[in-house]
C-alpha cells in the first residue's frame, strides 16, 4: 500500500516539474520509511535531540539517553524525575532539557496527544496544539507528522535541507525563504512530504 502510495506520488510530481522529473530519476524510487509504532511523545524527544545537529550527533545523545533507562524511552514521570546533570551528560544543552521536560509534562496533561488521538487530527491541528510547547516549533511538528505519523502531505519549509535542495535543483543563486517554499510547494500537494525526500537528496 505504501509502495503503491509512493509510486503514485512519484509519477505526480514527475508530471508537474521537469527538474522533479530528473531528480526523482536520478535518485529512484522513493524509499522513505516512517516509524509508525513510536508514540508522539517519543517522536517528538527524538525530534528534538536531532535540533540543529547531524544525524550521527543527535543518534549518540539519544543512544546515552537510553542508556540512563536500560535502553528504553524513558516514560513521562521518569524523565521529569531525572537529574539535571545525567540528561546534560548525555550531550542535551539546558534549553533542550528544558524542552524535554516540557514535552513529559505535556505528555501528562494531555498535551502530547496519544498516537490514536493524533492520528485522527488534522496535520494543521497537530502543529497548533504542538507549537505552544516551550521549544516546540513548527519544523519539530512536522517531523513528526513525516516520521511517525507517515503524512504525504507536509513540506517543512523552514527545514535548510529541503531549500538548499530546490536551490541546486533550479540552478539558483540563493535558496528561497521559507515563505516562498511553503507557496511553491502547493503545487506539489497531496505529496509535498516526498517532495521533500527527494529534495533532501539532491546531488551537491
Amino acid at each position: 500500500m505504501q509502495i503503491d502510495s509512493y509510486q503514485q506520488a512519484t509519477q505526480y510530481l514527475s508530471g508537474m516539474d521537469k527538474d522533479l522529473a530528473s531528480l526523482i530519476a536520478l535518485v529512484g524510487p522513493c524509499t522513505h520509511e516512517p516509524k509508525p509504532e513510536r508514540e508522539p511523545y517519543e517522536a517528538l524527544l527524538r525530534a528534538v535531540a536531532y535540533q540543529q545537529l547531524h544525524s550521527r550527533a543527535a543518534e549518540a545523545i539519544l543512544g546515552r539517553l537510553l542508556n540512563l533507562y536500560s535502553g528504553h524511552m524513558p516514560a513521562p514521570a521518569q524523565l521529569l524525575a531525572s537529574e539535571f546533570e545525567a540528561l546534560r551528560a548525555c550531550g542535551f544543552s539546558a534549553r533542550k532539557i528544558e524542552t524535554l521536560r516540557g514535552i513529559a509534562e505535556g505528555a501528562l496533561s494531555g498535551v502530547v496527544p496519544e498516537r490514536r488521538v493524533a492520528d485522527a487530527m488534522s496535520s494543521d491541528e497537530l502543529i497548533e496544539c504542538l507549537v505552544k510547547l516551550k521549544g516546540i516549533g513548527r519544523w519539530t511538528v512536522e517531523m513528526l507528522l513525516i516520521f511517525t505519523l507517515a503524512r504525504l502531505d507536509v513540506l517543512p519549509a523552514d527545514d535548510f535541507g529541503v531549500r538548499e535542495g530546490y536551490k541546486r535543483l533550479k540552478n539558483l543563486d540563493k535558496a528561497p525563504t521559507p515563505k516562498i517554499m511553503m507557496q511553491l510547494g502547493h503545487a506539489w500537494s497531496p505529496y509535498r512530504t516526498i517532495a521533500a525526500w527527494y529534495l533532501w537528496r539532491v546531488p551537491r
